[in-house]
């Protein structure tokens, strides 16, 4: 049993700001000093980390572990899931509390945390999805924030009939996020053009996986996008559009960024990654495993467009909305693509995809990747620098990455539930070594040395300032006010 202190020596620590070569001291779950030379404790374990990275853990904004979904259920459950995480260098993740309409806010809160707490291997927190409009749910969002630890409420604009709201009552879901201090998040696509989209695909006869992206083209994705921004901006509440996923979404974000909105853009590892050509594949469950929605694009351009984006700030963090249905649940959907379960993996692979096709391919540096990987996400949603940084006093969430390493991805390898993997085959230089979650070696050299219920669930405040200082400030400065006039004293028509 390890005493719980551990020295990493000579490794080049790397934040989202700067990088240095240094030493970190870690014990009790802390990072307790970082700097040269430090003296080795007794009982500590020294981990040598030259010539490496020492990177803070990799936080996942966007996972669906144990989701009931389409008639099924993921097969990555919180356990399964963060077992994968911590071995692709995620030391936490942020999953989805997502209730049916018409259900309570706080008891689908409650169920999530039963199912989580006893089978995560790193720490974790939630997102509670607003599926639904009352004064109910009103009430129910406060209690979240002020007692269970909420700070970001998702809507959905697609999925009609099921969790989508229409345009007033996201004008006052947002209204009311603004007011409690919590962050929007969407899903934007436009569900009602999706829905007739598909009835037409489905009428001239094509059922198979590429039906699925033909009745959701980009400009549905874009303009739910643009009309999120729009809404968001008339009420001065911050947004953040979940999986951003074609060029022309991406482009919204970036203007609307531009333009002086408060609005943060998540590209995710699968747009990043690979592409919506798969959905042409031959081979029908080959192509039904990179479903999900938005849509993979087909212009195969795509990843690269988002990458750039991401590396100078137009798009801010990435999450991956790991949801993982196995080739015999996409199944369901053999005969029509609207069956199919939504969803792809990511969650283990994520790291690796972002170094290769962000760092090792020169679009940007190593601490835009930490930054995009881990702070940015922990800025936006309050638990910085608890996380997403290597510094005295934060939680020792820490990951030993090795620039040179290369691994080929693969479901035969990999650590996930799911029977595939839509990076089959991918060479990545970038490979975690050692995952040292909550100040324990979780991970190591390829093994997992991992105990369901280490993590914990992460509390998080409302009003997080890397978002709300302007909101705050646009709010005194920014309030209309009537011109004083003298009274119209003319003649008035009568009707």
């Amino acid at each position: 049993m390890e005493s719980g202190r551990i020295l990493i020596k000579g490794g080049k620590v790397v934040n989202e700001d700067c990088s240095a070569i240094s030493d970190v001291y870690i014990e009790n779950g802390k990072i307790v000093d970082v700097g040269l030379n430090l003296p080795i404790p007794a009982g500590a374990r020294v981990i040598d980390a030259t010539d490496k990275l020492v990177i803070p853990g990799g936080i996942d904004a966007h996972t669906h572990l144990e989701l009931p979904f389409m008639g099924t259920q993921t097969v990555d459950d919180f356990h399964t899931g963060t077992k994968a995480a911590v071995a692709g260098g995620t030391t936490m993740v942020l999953d989805f509390v997502i209730a049916l309409k018409g259900k309570s806010l706080l008891e689908a809160y409650d169920c999530w945390r039963k199912k989580a707490d006893p089978k995560v291997c790193c720490d974790y927190s939630l997102h509670v999805a607003v599926t639904w409009w009352s004064n109910e749910v009103a009430k129910e969002m406060e209690i979240l924030v002020k007692e269970k630890g909420i700070n970001s409420f998702k809507m959905f604009m697609a999925y009609k009939d099921l969790y989508m709201l229409p345009d007033i009552e996201l004008y006052a879901a947002f209204s009311h996020c603004k007011e409690i201090g919590a962050i929007a998040q969407v899903h934007a696509e436009n569900g009602d053009l999706i829905a007739e989209g598909a009835k037409r695909m489905l009428s001239m006869g094509i059922t198979g996986p590429e039906g699925h992206e033909l009745c959701r083209p980009e400009e549905v994705e874009a303009e739910a996008t643009q009309r999120a921004i729009t809404i968001a901006h008339a009420v001065n509440c911050p947004l953040y559009v979940v999986h951003v996923m074609s060029k022309s979404a991406a482009k919204v974000v970036s203007n609307a960024r531009r333009d002086g909105r408060v609005v943060f853009g998540e590209p995710i590892a699968a747009g990043l990654g690979t592409d919506g050509t798969h959905y042409w594949h031959k081979d029908w469950a080959h192509a039904a495993g990179f479903v999900m929605g938005p849509p993979l694009r087909p212009d195969p351009s795509t990843p690269g467009y988002l990458m750039d984006l991401l590396a100078n700030d137009d798009l801010s963090v990435t999450g991956t909305d790991n949801c993982t249905f196995s080739v015999c649940q996409k199944a369901l959907g053999k005969d029509n693509f609207t069956k199919i379960p939504n969803g792809v993996n990511g969650l283990e692979d994520r790291m690796s995809v972002i170094w290769e096709k962000g760092v090792h391919s020169g679009k940007m540096d190593e601490n835009r990747f930490v930054a995009v990987t881990s702070s940015n996400a922990a800025k936006i949603f309050n638990f910085y620098p608890q996380k997403g940084r290597i510094a005295k006093n934060s939680d020792a969430d820490v990951v030993i990455w090795d620039p040179k390493l290369t691994r080929k991805i693969s479901a035969q390898t990999h650590h996930q539930a799911v029977d595939y993997n839509i990076f089959e085959g991918m060479e990545c230089h970038g490979v975690p070594v050692i995952t040292i979650s909550r100040g324990k070696v979780v991970y190591e050299d390829g093994q997992l040395k991992v105990s369901p219920g280490h993590g914990r669930f992460i509390h998080r405040k409302p009003f997080s300032e890397f978002v709300y200082k302007r909101v705050d400030q646009r709010e005194q400065v920014g309030k209309p006010t009537a011109v004083s006039r003298k009274p119209y004293t003319g003649k008035v028509i009568s009707v």
